[in-house]
């Protein structure tokens, strides 16, 4: 089969999609364009800061997609590319657009607070204490483990470490240009990508070598320095520019594929079980990212929706940025489905990574890019997005660290103070970023699919509790819980009586969370008729 159709059906799949379901949703819910945001509302030139839909989409986008959805599709492609293709245009549409859209919406409806403080309101305290704790400890491993991914990469890829600092001195000055001194975001923008391009180009000419402790250093001290600093001087103009990688690696992956037409070579299906992985319930906790995505709802209702400028623009940029994501799994897909099984297997032995990068390559040398300067170019993308998830996980451990210990009742505690919460995050983030984030990093797919189920049932309650319709969240919540529940057994089974203890008590006590939280949200969605 033609790999151009599937890439190219996709697109139209997701624009007929964002263009009715997406504005059905949105009318149902009642979004309004009138209805002051907390952007404006609490604006405190640090975290609440209004931002052009352009801008927030870049940073959204930016935030959320990293490798999951190129890792996701590659490594699920074991059981071949129909059920893959299936769960990424139907996750994004119906699983991933809706958790996503919902979790901004409703954390703009709430002063731009977390899930967290959602279930505190429809749910209770114990409820909200129970998730963000959760939620904290999940984005304390991605914050671990990304370090230590992002270091690596630095190490052993010196150009991607220059041109990465180089992004970061090009955000400042951009957001200091735009914020400060009134220069336009459109000729800022033009400048700024010119560039960021030029940065890539410095990058090959000055490769910064240093050894992968040292970058971890580094790294530390810069997260910490990402999360307490106002979000227009860094945060937000650093992923704005950065998604302009993101949309070049895009378009010339999909003009690659109009002009090379490459074949799929991959079975459109291979076997119910592989190598001892179930498809159920494995391909939807291996495909998060370009289907739906538990972090995601953590990013647009801790940095985004603090952000929001006008409510109809979360239509774009919580609906839109997931099928934008959406493409960008399909292609990731198909740079895994062209090749031989053979050439696959040799790829994969560099990563997932590392057949994107090769696939796209090939893509973008068949109108004249060589080979190797678009594999490089893609792998310092991804790298750039890598450190841009990192740098915003930070940020909302810190939202969650201050929102767990705040009670509510305008007394303020040291817990609460941003740079202490940053501080612990950035300490036991580096603790682990040494090697002890290898020992529970495989259950943070099952965790990660298990926060957007309980994100889905948070929004699912908030939405009946504000006597809207909450019909197309249901499906989504209840499949995702059976998902993640069957998943974390599945865990807990394959590691008993193994060394790691960690794996066989951490499954349970996520099963226990999950169960509690979804007895609690069903007793208040359908408990109840009269409400």
């Amino acid at each position: 089969m033609n790999a151009l159709w599937l890439v190219i059906i996709s697109i139209l799949i997701f624009v007929l999609a964002y263009a009715t379901y997406g504005r059905w949703v949105a009318k149902q819910w009642g979004v309004d364009a009138n209805r002051v945001t907390p952007a404006h509302e609490l604006s405190d030139g640090i975290d609440y800061v209004p931002a052009k839909p352009a801008v927030l989409l870049g940073h959204h986008f930016s935030s959320i997609a990293g490798a999951g959805p190129i890792n996701g599709p590659i490594q699920a492609a074991i059981f071949g590319w129909v059920p893959v293709l299936l769960w990424i245009i139907i996750g994004s549409i119906f699983f991933g657009g809706i958790h996503d859209f919902g979790s901004l919406f409703a954390s703009a409806r709430h002063d731009g607070k977390s899930i967290g403080e959602i279930i505190n309101t429809t749910m209770g305290r114990k409820g909200k204490m129970l998730f963000s704790a959760f939620a904290w400890l999940t984005l304390l491993l991605v914050v671990a483990a990304f370090t230590n991914i992002v270091a690596s990469t630095f190490a052993t890829v010196p150009a991607a470490a220059s041109a990465s600092m180089m992004f970061i001195i090009l955000a400042v000055v951009f957001g200091y240009l735009v914020y400060r001194r009134g220069v336009s975001i459109g000729i800022g923008t033009v400048v700024g990508v010119a560039l960021l391009f030029f940065c890539v180009y410095l990058g090959q000419v000055f490769p910064l070598s240093l050894s992968l402790n040292t970058w971890i250093m580094i790294l530390m001290v810069y997260i910490f320095i990402a999360s307490v600093a106002p979000v227009w001087i860094l945060l937000q103009p650093r992923d704005y520019l950065n998604s302009f990688l993101l949309y070049a690696m895009i378009a010339g992956a999909v003009i690659g594929v109009v002009i090379y037409q490459p074949s799929i070579q991959l079975p459109a299906v291979t076997s119910f079980n592989v190598n001892g992985q179930w498809l159920f319930p494995m391909l939807f906790v291996t495909v998060a990212c370009g289907a739906i995505s538990g972090f995601h709802s953590l990013v647009g209702s801790g940095t985004t929706s603090k952000q929001l400028d006008n409510e109809k623009d979360s239509l774009i940029i919580g609906y839109g940025g997931m099928l934008i994501e959406g493409v960008l799994a399909v292609i990731a897909l198909v740079t895994a489905a062209y090749v031989s099984h053979g050439e696959l297997g040799e790829l994969l032995k560099g990563g997932p990574v590392n057949v994107f990068s090769h696939g796209v390559g090939t893509f973008m040398s068949k109108f004249g890019i060589p080979f190797e300067v678009g594999k490089s170019f893609v792998a310092l993308a991804v790298s750039a997005f890598a450190l841009t998830s990192l740098d915003t996980a930070t940020r909302l451990n810190r939202f969650i660290f201050q929102e767990f210990f705040d009670k509510g009742d305008g007394k303020k505690s040291i817990l609460t103070n941003m740079y202490v919460s940053t501080a612990i995050t950035v300490a036991l983030g580096g603790y682990l970023a040494a090697g002890g984030w290898t020992l529970i990093w495989p259950i943070f797919g099952s965790a990660n699919q298990l926060l957007a189920a309980l994100a889905l049932l948070a929004v699912a309650v908030w939405l009946k509790k504000n006597h809207k319709n909450y019909s197309m969240m249901v499906i989504p919540m209840v499949f995702m819980l059976g998902v993640t529940l069957l998943a974390l057994v599945l865990l807990f089974k394959n590691n008993l009586g193994g060394d790691n203890i960690i794996m066989m008590i951490l499954p349970v006590l996520l099963f226990i969370l999950a169960v509690v939280l979804a007895i609690q949200g069903y007793g208040i969605l359908f408990g109840d008729k009269r409400e």
